[in-house]
C-alpha cells in the first residue's frame, strides 16, 4: 500500500474536488483519493507506487494543475 499526497492548484468548490477525484481514480492501482480542497491537498492511495506522470496527466485532464 502506498500513499502520496500532491497539491492541485486550481480547485474552487465541490465539482472541482469530483473530477479530480474522478480522473485520479481512473489509474490504475488507485484505491483511494482524499481531497482537502482548502489547502488543494490531495492524497492518493494505491497499492502499489504511482507515476507521478500518470498522476499530473489525471489532474490535468481534470482541468486543473499539479503545484510544483
Amino acid at each position: 500500500m502506498s500513499e502520496t499526497t500532491y497539491t492541485v492548484t486550481g480547485m474552487t468548490c465541490g465539482h472541482c474536488v469530483a473530477s479530480v477525484t474522478e480522473e485520479i481514480n481512473e489509474i490504475d492501482g488507485v484505491t483511494g483519493v482524499a481531497v482537502d480542497l482548502p489547502t488543494g491537498a490531495v492524497t492518493v492511495t494505491s497499492s502499489k507506487p504511482l507515476d507521478a506522470a500518470d498522476v499530473r496527466e489525471a489532474v490535468e485532464e481534470a482541468g486543473y494543475q499539479l503545484a510544483g
